[in-house]
Order: C-alpha cells, then sequence, then structure tokens
C-alpha cells in the first residue's frame, strides 16, 4: 500500500516538474512591443504618445527624428534608474524607448520590450512594474521582432552567432581621470557633433557612477537612416532600436558592441542581412570614440 502511494506522489511530482519546465519554456520574449492603435497623424500621435507617458508617471529625457516618418521619444522613470544602479553597466537599461514611425495605412507605435531589454542587459530586475505601467499608458498590442522568441537565461547569455560578442564585451572607447571628466569630455564632443554623432539625452544614474548618454548618429554607413534603411524592412518597424548609448560607467566611457546591440533588436536578421552593413560596427565605434576622445 505505502509502495502504491509513494509512487502516486512519484508521478505527481513529476507530471508537476514536467508542467512547471514546459511552462517556463513556453516564456518567449520579442523586443519590441506594438501598442494599441492610435488615431491621427504623425505629429498628433507623437503629442498624445508623449503625453500619456508623462501622465503615467515617466519622465520625458530625449526626442529626435532620425529620418523622416520616424521619431523616437525616449523616457526613465525612478524605478528604471533603481532597477539601473542595481549592479555595474545596469547603467544601458535606464532607459526606454518609444517609437511613433509611419507606415502605409497608420501611424505604428512601439517601444522596447523592458523584460526582454533587462534581460539582454544582464539586469538585477525583470522591470515586471515597468512593463504594466508602459501598457496602462500606451496599450499593448502584442510582442515583436523575433518569429521564434527567445528565452530568459538565452538573452542573459546571448550573442548571434559563434565568434559574435556578448553583453560583457562591449568597446571601451576611452578611459579618463575619473567619471566627472568623462562625462564633461562627452557633453563637450557631443556638442561639437564629434563623428557626426549629437545628443538625444543623458541620465545620471542615482547611487551608482554611471551616466547614459544616448546619441544621434549621422554620418556615412555609421548614420542611424542608412543602417535603418538596409535592415528594417519588415510590416512592423523596429525604430525604437535607436538611439545608440554611451555608457561612462566609473571613469571609462563605454558603447555596446553593434555586432550584439544590432543583433538583440534584429535577433532574426539573416546573415544577408549582416552582410550588407558589414562595415557598420566599426564606423560606429569610431564615431563613438572620437565622441569619448578615446584613440582611433
Amino acid at each position: 500500500m505505502k509502495k502504491i502511494v509513494l509512487t502516486g506522489l512519484l508521478q505527481i511530482f513529476v507530471l508537476g516538474l514536467l508542467f512547471t519546465s514546459t511552462s517556463y519554456a513556453s516564456e518567449k520574449l520579442r523586443p519590441f512591443i506594438l501598442a494599441a492603435p492610435q488615431s491621427g497623424d504623425e505629429a498628433a500621435v507623437i503629442a498624445s504618445s508623449r503625453d500619456k507617458l508623462t501622465a503615467a508617471g515617466f519622465e520625458v529625457v530625449g526626442e529626435y527624428q532620425p529620418y523622416a516618418g520616424a521619431s523616437v521619444i525616449i523616457v526613465t522613470s525612478d524605478a528604471l534608474k533603481k532597477a539601473a544602479s542595481m549592479s555595474k553597466f545596469s547603467g544601458y537599461g535606464a532607459a526606454i524607448r518609444v517609437s511613433v514611425t509611419k507606415g502605409k495605412d497608420k501611424v505604428q507605435v512601439a517601444y522596447v520590450n523592458p523584460a526582454y531589454m533587462a534581460a539582454a542587459f544582464r539586469m538585477k530586475s525583470n522591470l515586471s512594474d515597468v512593463s504594466r505601467q508602459l501598457q496602462a499608458a500606451l496599450g499593448s498590442d502584442h510582442a515583436f521582432g523575433s518569429k521564434k522568441g527567445l528565452e530568459d537565461d538565452d538573452l542573459r547569455d546571448y550573442h548571434y552567432m559563434f565568434g559574435m560578442p556578448y553583453f560583457d564585451e562591449p568597446d571601451v572607447l576611452n578611459t579618463f581621470s575619473d567619471h566627472k571628466a568623462a562625462v564633461e569630455k562627452i557633453e563637450a564632443n557631443l556638442a561639437k557633433k564629434a563623428g557626426g554623432v549629437s545628443k538625444v539625452f543623458r541620465i545620471d544614474i542615482p547611487g551608482s557612477d554611471e551616466t547614459l548618454f544616448g546619441v544621434a548618429m549621422s554620418e556615412g554607413i555609421s548614420g542611424d537612416k542608412k543602417i535603418m534603411s538596409l535592415i528594417d524592412k519588415q510590416a512592423l518597424f523596429h525604430t525604437a532600436h535607436l538611439p545608440y548609448e554611451i555608457l561612462v560607467s566609473g571613469n571609462k566611457a563605454y558603447a555596446l558592441n553593434a555586432r550584439f546591440r544590432i543583433a538583440i533588436s534584429f535577433p532574426d536578421l539573416s546573415m544577408g542581412g549582416f552582410m550588407g552593413i558589414m562595415e557598420a560596427p566599426d564606423a560606429i565605434k569610431k564615431a563613438l570614440t572620437q565622441v569619448a576622445g578615446g584613440d582611433l
């Protein structure tokens, strides 16, 4: 009798483990969220989206138009900055990018998926509160940007393919005497538009020695317009891939290697697609190094 009871309990336990494993495995993350449809022309949708984000408690820290028909609103919040302060290099997650892109028939509003971003940037928080806050502000139609999606664990150890960089293999743009000197140098060079790069936003992260800059790029194959014209060809636009970032952590200026930074926004991009922008990663590194005043 005891053997029968134990066997039954063991079967229930195994089934429970299988169910849990299957449920977890089915939780796939995608890089972007398509917001609820908004009516009006592009300018009206931008204004409406900005108002909704502000009303929901987000702080708008930057806004720019990388090319005609595309705008990006960058926001942060106390919750984002707190999560960004929890570990080194979490500063990349201090900002959420919200895009407004003019399509053939309608204006698309989308935003970076906080859970996807948190995993890709190896943050300690999954930003679930931020996800709910964004959904309340802009709505959530569905996630997109990857057909199969990626699990949290896979994103935390993500690279596009063998030989391509991971999150913890960034470009080191320059080393300074201290954090203040780094920030001042970058501010000065952004004002000069060194390397065709200009400032979109800056977030100083409380409780850490990290400052995040968002930058617009305009020259050659490193330019936002040029790169996106070559790879952003899906029905749902990946405009919220932009802008790129420079992270000052301690006394060093970093940028995610573009082979990683582009891949996390375009995980389904074919090898042929990457070959079409083969020169872009080095051009991006060169432009951002100029901003940081580093050696080329």
